[in-house]
């Protein structure tokens, strides 16, 4: 059963939003990635989301492309990245955990096979981030055979006949783009309009909306809160902790220069980013 109404209920309850960091799995290596999902969690992450290596994100900004590209130096797989959600699961059963993956992956490893995968690791939703919504009544099948919730975007300017089909085929949450293009810190999420997006989604009923891209600051998130939304993904700005703290020229040599520094820098923002979300 998915986690996230009790998520969302519970954030409700006491008035708070929603922070949901986004960080890709095996980046630098398997056992770094751990320990950053672990920061993550420790610094008050209310659900996670967590990208699946791939070789053409043609969705994400540099930052999280560098991501994919490390990670799948480090030979990070589909399997490898599953064992990586099944640990963090056993640790923390009652954290909702979505994965971020592009659509020809499950695809390829055939879709009831990859959601039944998924469910057996431990996660709740998959997000994809290439698949429109009216190219996803495959995808919704499967996984909710599987009982995984699957996530479609809705985006900034789309037609009403999105925007409905989005909030009607959406479980768990919904993903809201505060803003056109592709995913990354360099291109703030602008607050101006924010209210708008939020209204236009929610009419159609459904899920809770998230807000993503560009959201880097509790500024932001306190914005996104303040328009409507049931809370914020932030991802961008999580990856560039990590980037920031990787060395290491050749794919084989990346490594963490100091992860005790590193988590104790992914902690402290998300704890930020997380106060953001209490009125």
């Amino acid at each position: 059963m998915s986690r996230y109404p009790a998520l969302f209920e519970r954030l409700k309850s006491s008035n708070e939003g929603a922070f949901v960091p986004f960080v890709m799995l095996g980046d630098p290596t398997k056992q770094d990635s751990i320990a950053i999902i672990e920061a993550l969690i420790a610094g008050g992450a209310d659900a996670l989301e967590l990208g699946v290596p791939f070789s053409d994100p043609v969705a994400d900004g540099p930052t999280i492309q560098a991501a994919h590209i490390r990670a799948l130096d480090a030979h990070i797989d589909v399997d490898t990245a599953l064992s990586i959600v099944r640990t963090i699961r056993d640790k923390h059963p009652d954290l909702p955990i979505g994965l971020l993956i592009y659509g020809n992956v499950p695809f390829a490893r055939g879709l009831d096979t990859f959601y039944t995968d998924v469910a057996q690791a431990g996660a709740d939703s998959v997000l994809l981030p290439d698949i429109p919504v009216r190219e996803g009544a495959p995808f919704t099948t499967a996984a909710r055979a599987a009982g995984i919730d699957q996530i479609f975007i809705a985006p900034p300017h789309a037609s009403e006949a999105t925007l409905e089909g989005v909030a009607a085929n959406s479980t768990g949450y919904i993903y809201a783009v505060s803003r056109v293009g592709v995913t990354g810190a360099e291109h703030a999420s602008s607050t101006d309009g924010l209210k708008d997006v939020v209204d236009n989604l929610t009419r159609f009923g459904g899920a809770p909306a998230l807000l993503g891209f560009g959201i880097s600051t509790p500024e932001h998130v306190a914005a996104a809160i303040a328009a409507g939304a049931a809370g914020a993904i932030s991802g961008s700005a999580v990856t560039k902790i990590v980037e920031k703290h990787c060395t290491g020229e050749s794919p084989n040599a990346r490594s963490i220069d100091d992860q005790q520094a590193m988590c104790q820098e992914l902690t402290d923002y998300v704890a930020a980013m997380k106060a953001a979300t209490r009125s």
